[in-house]
């Protein structure tokens, strides 16, 4: 069989519940809803970890964070690790990545052959050299309360990054397009949207002003949440947000998604022009979800629904059924195996993922394993800045650490806390997560089950110990960084000056 182009992209922080052809009557997504009517959507993918690195990190590798030993977004990948993208090299691909993939360290390309716009942030951890900061917008891209603030209408520079992620794509597929050759392509996105801060532009913002409405859970007391979740708000500031804050964050996230979608809209549209969606399987993800003020919370971090799961839509016209819904559960790293499956590429010899296209294609027939973990872990001292300074302020920061997982089998779902008590759920009967079971006797064999699940091969007394060892390393590099100056290999420059709200305070 001839080999597929293999289109991959991804975004940041996209709310799978999110979508046209996800059920929501409200976002306008008509090139997502028409990927996925060419396709399948499965409702229940989860990342590895709810926030970026980790997550991103295991979904190119197959490994999980306590695999990869990247557990935090200041990590760096081990570079003899292959990814996906060494396995499509090795079977003649030539994969090229444009845009975000948030990789630290001097390397830039884990596996990828060209990367025609690289990530905002320095290559180098401790870089003397303009980090690129948010300018006005400062401290808004973070889990802090300033976000929720300063929300409304303006211009963000990571939508203009994106626009020129979609213009390198679009540049770089209209000249695949004019080439008199067979060769299959293999081509990784990333966009930054729907990302905060949560500014959209006024086009796009007023668009939405009169249809989003409040979240459909409010926000518990809180003396009525989960001690860590207590914490958590807490250290972010959002313990109590004002009605009018949280109407222009879902506001403008709604409007960002919808920007996400058009500018997706266009890559789609030149892989059509070009002839090049024919035997073409594209995959598209999102390295974590957004709360966006569900039960009081926002962001990610957490391993509530929306926080943990991701989008996940695969097309591949004539291979595997059209308009189809799974609620299969599955990790994200499973559309990585499904993708080198389908292009005939070698396997990672220690991935953990696994193809689902024998599911796709018949999932009455070929029954799938609904098994999925999810791992955050943060160290118990201040993160280091991308100077070199401590951050005093740094909301992860946590005596003892953050040693947190997650399983969900089948409908059900154990968070593990280490140092508190689990919480579990009936996500059949509850999807909503209102109803912890976690102390109900009936429901003790299957607490019981899942936490042996969580724990095995799983020490977080041992992570701890391995954090405090990374993190003294670290220390060394961001040092070396600091005093050495290393070029950046590979850099998109956020201007300040691209990010600007109007909104009257």
């Amino acid at each position: 069989m001839e080999k597929p182009n293999i289109i991959y992209i991804q975004s940041d922080q996209h709310n799978p519940e999110i979508i046209g052809c996800a059920g929501d009557d409200i976002v306008e997504t008509p090139n997502l809803d028409k990927l996925a009517n060419s396709g399948t959507i499965i409702t229940n993918a989860y990342a590895a970890s709810p926030i970026c690195v980790p997550s991103r990190m295991s979904a190119i590798t197959g490994l999980n964070p306590c695999e990869t030993e990247v557990w935090t977004n200041d990590q760096i990948l081990n570079s003899a690790i292959p990814t996906y993208a060494h396995s499509l090299g090795a079977n003649k691909y030539n994969p090229v990545q444009v845009g975000r993939m948030h990789f630290n360290g001097s390397d830039q390309y884990h596996g990828f052959t060209e990367r025609l716009v690289g990530d905002h942030g320095h290559n180098h951890l401790g870089s003397p050299r303009d980090a690129g900061t948010h300018g006005e917008l400062l401290g808004t891209a973070g889990p802090k309360r300033i976000s929720l603030k300063e929300s409304g209408i303006g211009q963000t520079a990571y939508q203009v990054h994106d626009e020129i992620v979609s213009s390198e794509a679009v540049k770089y597929i209209d000249d695949i397009g004019k080439r008199d050759n067979n060769n299959p392509i293999s081509l990784s996105i990333g966009l930054m949207l729907p990302h905060q801060p949560f500014i959209a532009s006024k086009e796009d913002y007023e668009k939405y002003a009169d249809k989003v409405g409040m979240p459909k859970n409010p926000a518990k007391p809180l003396d009525k949440c989960h001690p860590y979740i207590q914490w958590w708000r807490q250290q972010t500031g959002s313990e109590e947000v004002s009605k009018e804050e949280i109407i222009r964050c879902r506001i403008a996230y709604y409007a960002l998604v919808d920007r996400m979608d058009k500018i997706i809209g266009d890559i789609l549209d030149a892989l059509d022009r070009n002839g090049l969606m024919e035997n073409t399987m594209i995959v598209y993800t999102s390295d974590h979800g957004e709360q966006l003020g569900e039960h009081g919370l926002w962001w990610k971090q957490t391993f509530y629904e929306n926080s943990v799961k991701v989008p996940a839509i695969i097309s591949w016209p004539g291979h595997i059924p059209d308009k189809q819904i799974l609620d299969t559960v599955i990790n994200q790293y499973d559309l990585m195996a499904t993708m080198l499956d389908a292009s005939n590429s070698p396997e990672l010899p220690r991935s953990n993922g696994k193809s689902l296209l024998k599911h796709l294609q018949d999932p009455i027939k070929n029954k799938w394993d609904n098994l999925a973990f999810s791992e955050y872990c943060m160290d118990d001292s201040s993160i280091n800045d991308f100077s070199g300074n401590l951050m005093g302020n740094d909301v992860h920061a946590k005596e003892g650490g953050v040693q947190n997982r997650m399983v969900r089998k089948d409908n059900f779902k154990l968070i593990y806390y280490h140092g508190y008590d689990v919480e579990l759920f009936d996500l059949k009967n509850d999807p909503n997560e209102l109803n912890d079971l976690s102390k109900d006797n009936n429901y003790l064999n299957k607490k019981k089950e899942l936490l042996d699940l969580v724990l095995k091969n799983w020490d977080p007394k041992k992570i701890h110990k391995r954090m405090i060892v990374l993190k003294g390393e670290q220390k060394i590099q961001q040092d070396w960084a600091r005093n050495t100056d290393p070029e950046d290999t590979l850099r998109w420059n956020l201007d300040p000056a691209k990010d600007s709200t109007r909104l009257d305070k």
